[in-house]
């Protein structure tokens, strides 16, 4: 029973960073299309977006963690 976390978490990342790649790809080949200042400003938002993506998954792990200490959660492994 312990290795089903560590699978879901794993397939969950794959899933995610599968979903990231075919996103920032497809964007880049559309500014690719276009001019090079195009190009440009179609990375620089995927990359802002990937940024603003980690940084609510940082937020949301620290609230989380903020909420289940205060309701006395054990945080402990076993």
């Amino acid at each position: 029973m312990d290795w089903i976390p560590i699978v879901f978490v794993a397939f969950k990342a794959l899933v995610l960073g599968t979903g990231m790649f075919y996103a920032i790809k497809w964007h880049y080949d559309q500014g690719r299309k276009g001019r090079v200042a195009e190009r440009r400003a179609v990375l620089r938002a995927s990359g802002k977006i990937a940024a603003i993506f980690v940084l609510s998954l940082l937020g949301l792990g620290i609230v989380t963690y903020v909420l289940i200490r205060t309701l006395g959660m054990d945080l402990t492994f076993p």
